[in-house]
């Protein structure tokens, strides 16, 4: 496992880390329930090939993330550093203090290493955060009281909001997006790391859409990696001020497979980036249906899988697998593996959208969705 300075935290990252966002799960009667002695024998062995940073929140997997992290961390905890979040719902630091408190006993820690101001923009910072009697006074107390280590954000605003939020100085690490397809915070982060923050990315192989990219990126490195997504994850740790990428892992295989990328410490030749930006830019339609499986949009008030429904239009739109992708729609529902409703259960209420941090037009594309992959797109062809 390759090792990082952590920006001036003091700690070496792994530049591998756990992201317990997408834990093992399997239906029971149309309800998600999360395998709790999986999820632990993987982020385990995770620990065990050198990973030693893991990242929840408290409403990951359904609000049993924090809990099931916490387990796992039994035996490993002073090894391990741990990085949670607290949403920031309102302005009073009591509140966020009941937040922090309420994750402290799920994951039975006594301290958290790299708490976050969770998903926030600057105006939530300027109006939420930094004012009187609020959660970042509360923060300042919470870390003299030796509750958490370091403070942190998360972050899914503009680019330049990230660097207004790097240049207050409360903070000592930033969490955010990068990867292949979305290299808009490139800048922020090195503005980050050139200030000692740690940097940490998310999605670094696309929420699972950079697993199989395009022919023009395979064909280019075909010859000396593994695996596409080998591509996603390495080109996120060529660059110099990532610090550590979170995967979300749900398998084994999952965690043996990132972890041997991450142990290679050959970078990528200047040939081969740009190369794979050439190849970008003649696979644009990558991005038209901007779906990261975050799942912040979740859950739905009428029980639609919104991100497995995207899923299944990705499988058609960007790699061609129409008929696969419509036998997968048609069983959403019916097995466990496929839970939830389709896209045609959508009622347009557009709480989804109120909550997407992309900014997707979910409701359209709900009825796209459908449109192509129901009964309706089959007959058409």
């Amino acid at each position: 496992m390759q090792y990082r300075k952590f920006g001036n935290t003091g700690i070496n990252i792994s530049a591998l880390g756990f992201g317990a966002m997408r834990l093992p799960e399997h239906s029971i009667n149309g309800t998600s329930v999360y395998d709790e002695d999986q999820s632990i024998q993987i982020i385990q062995r995770a620990f065990e090939l050198g990973v030693n940073y893991i990242d929840t929140a408290p409403y990951y997997c359904d609000g049993q993330s924090e809990q099931i992290v916490g387990k796992a961390l039994k035996g490993w905890r002073d090894r391990v550093y741990l990085s949670t979040k607290n949403p920031v719902e309102d302005h009073l630091g009591s509140h966020w203090r009941e937040r922090l408190e309420r994750s402290l006993r799920k994951l039975d820690v006594e301290s958290i290493d790299f708490y976050h101001m969770w998903g926030i923009d600057w105006e939530t910072y300027e109006h939420n955060i930094n004012v009187p009697d609020g959660p970042l006074e509360e923060a300042f107390r919470a870390k003299e009281e030796g509750l958490i280590k370091h403070l942190s954000f998360s972050f899914h605003d503009k680019p330049e909001n990230m660097i207004r939020l790097i240049d207050t100085g409360y903070f000592d690490s930033v969490l955010c997006q990068y990867n292949l397809l979305d290299r808009a915070n490139e800048r922020s982060i090195a503005h980050a790391a050139a200030l000692g923050l740690g940097v940490a990315v998310m999605g670094p192989v696309g929420g699972g859409r950079l697993a199989t990219p395009s022919a023009a990126i395979r064909s280019l490195l075909a010859a000396r990696f593994y695996s596409s997504a080998e591509i996603a994850l390495r080109f996120v740790l060529a660059n110099t001020g990532v610090h550590c990428a979170l995967s979300g892992m749900s398998t084994l295989e999952m965690v043996e497979e990132n972890v041997r990328i991450a142990s290679d410490t050959a970078p990528l030749s200047n040939q081969e980036l740009v190369g794979i930006e050439r190849a970008l830019d003649d696979n644009k339609k990558l991005a038209d249906l901007y779906c990261t499986g975050c799942r912040y949009c979740m859950p739905c008030p009428q029980g639609v899988n919104i991100p497995l429904n995207f899923k299944l239009m990705n499988d058609h739109r960007i790699y061609g697998l129409t008929e696969y992708a419509r036998a997968q729609y048609a069983q959403i529902g019916t097995q466990e593996s496929l839970p939830g409703k389709k896209a045609d259960a959508c009622v347009e209420c557009g709480l989804c959208e109120s909550k997407c941090p992309q900014s997707i037009e979910i409701r359209r594309q709900l009825k796209e969705t459908d449109a192509v992959l129901g009964a309706a797109g089959s007959e058409r062809t």
